[in-house]
């Protein structure tokens, strides 16, 4: 156990409850924010590849800081980085909702946006954080469920909240809501958080702020490469720049830390083969589901004809179905410790098989086969990620579970963004070739012939499938007893 771990039940409920509330709103910003684009696009008179930086800001400070807020936990103590992460938040998007409207200045929405980020960064990794430190550990599985189930349903109600709030109030509000939350979110902290001893080895000295800068340079420039290469073109100069600095800055990063006193990130971690290979699953599952995600809507809406509303409660099936598996793997986890591999691989099978579905997807399918390929996907989700982000959470020291959760965190959020730039790629690809005519990809989706843009989606989809079976295939190698070594190798 952690030398901070709770007994009591109600403190280990408000605990749980502090962790939820930090997963969930940053998951709800993550998706909020989108559907009122065009709304502030027509405010500030701008074109939609610039306001497109309110989210892309938000995208690579947030992935750009998770490392960093990461080591910050273990030199300043989980309840003053909580309690600084919704301070940054809360005041940041109070600042989203107010000086870009009284100032008429949409730059200002951009610098209270990255506050907002760097709130949000430490909200994703400090959730996972305080659940290994101060809920003991059979209970810990059960806990991590439940914020990844609230993640999973502010992901889901993001655009329904988002496009609720923008028009019947105003965009300002999608960031004003966030205001007595983050209020209520800092005053828990002062309150459930123990007062934490000062027995604490880890300071700022000798950290190291090279390695730090490198890792947020080089992630940063990795995700605006995805997000943003197909409107730029892959061989614009922005885009090559990008490349470049996203190699050196992650390149630099790693030779950094070898040889740093006090790494940013302890590359010890990586030496553990069934440690790389979790990784990597949770990486792909949340990369295939964000394309997934990101695809569907327009299937939904230009093939079945949908209104946006109505395209969202189908996709709502994929939710529903990663929390009741969520709730299921964190009552039966501390129940197959040392057959985990056996749940990630039925989880797998699962995701495979909502893929497949999809795959057989054509103009005329009922919204029977969406649901069930969606909920199948769901439920392998729930099966898989909430294990995993418990065995890469547990698999840590408890002086590093800060380092644990910003790798937790980056593999759920940096796959994302990559994941639906390929699926796009991919679909504009596999359209290209069906159609026949090089001018396709100039055409808006609405333009393609529904057979052809239903084939791409086919496509795409069955790539996520053949990506599935490689992860249940992946499944097969994982020892429960070899992730264990981890906390040994640390104290070499």
């Amino acid at each position: 156990m952690g030398s901070h771990t709770l007994q009591s039940k109600g403190a280990i409920a408000l605990i749980i409850v502090a962790a939820a509330l930090a997963m969930f709103m940053s998951a709800l910003d993550g998706t909020i924010v989108n559907i009122a684009l065009p709304t502030i696009s027509s405010d500030f008179g701008l074109t939609t590849s610039t306001v497109s930086w309110v989210s892309t800001i938000y995208l690579l400070v947030s992935a750009g800081s998770l490392f960093l807020m990461g080591k910050l936990i273990s030199v300043a103590g989980y309840k003053k980085i909580f309690v600084l992460g919704f301070l940054l938040f809360t005041i940041g998007s109070f600042a989203c909702g107010f000086l870009p409207v009284i100032l008429e200045s949409f730059p200002l929405l951009l610098v209270s946006r990255v506050f907002q980020a760097l709130g949000g960064s430490i909200m994703i990794v400090i959730a996972p954080a305080i659940i290994s430190n101060y809920i003991p550990e059979e209970k810990q599985a059960k806990g991590l469920a439940v914020v990844m189930m609230l993640a999973s349903l502010a992901t889901a109600l993001g655009p329904t909240i988002g496009g609720l709030v923008t028009e019947y109030l105003n965009w300002s509000w999608i960031f004003f809501i966030n205001v007595p939350v983050g209020i209520f979110a800092v005053i828990l902290g002062f309150i459930v958080f123990p007062k934490e001893s000062g027995e604490k080895k880890n300071t700022m000295k000798g950290f190291d702020g090279v390695g730090a800068g490198l890792i947020f340079v080089g992630l940063a420039a990795l995700l605006f490469l995805f997000s943003e290469g197909a409107s730029l073109g892959w061989t614009s100069l922005p885009i090559i720049l990008s490349m470049v600095l996203a190699v050196v800055g992650i390149g630099g990063f790693i030779i950094r830390e070898h040889k740093a006193r006090d790494p940013v990130l302890d590359l010890r971690f990586f030496r553990n083969p069934v440690f790389v290979i979790i990784v990597v699953i949770n990486a792909l599952l949340f990369g295939i589901f964000a394309g997934a995600n990101y695809l569907l809507p327009f299937y939904l809406q230009l093939i079945q004809h949908l209104s946006t509303f109505n395209a969202g409660l189908v996709l709502t099936a994929l939710s529903i179905g990663l929390m009741i598996a969520g709730f299921i793997s964190g009552q039966v986890y501390m129940k197959l410790i040392g057959k985990l591999k056996y749940l990630l691989m039925g989880g797998t099978l699962l995701v495979a098989a909502g893929f497949f579905l999809l795959s057989r997807l054509h103009p005329w399918s009922g919204l029977g086969i969406v649901i069930t390929g969606l909920a199948l996907i769901g439920l392998g989700l729930g099966f898989t990620t909430v294990p995993i982000t418990t065995m890469i959470i547990k698999s840590a020291p408890q002086e590093k579970a800060g380092m644990a959760s910003s790798i937790s965190g980056l593999t759920r959020f940096a796959p994302m963004t990559i994941g639906i730039a390929v699926f796009n790629v991919i679909l504009i690809a596999g359209v290209k070739y069906l159609a026949g005519v090089n001018g396709i990809v100039s055409k808006p989706p609405a333009n393609i012939a529904a057979n052809i843009l239903t084939t791409g989606f086919d496509l795409c989809f069955f790539v996520g499938m053949i990506l599935a079976v490689a992860l249940f295939i992946l499944c097969i190698f994982i020892s429960e007893k070899t992730l264990a070594k981890i906390k040994e190798t640390m104290k070499e």
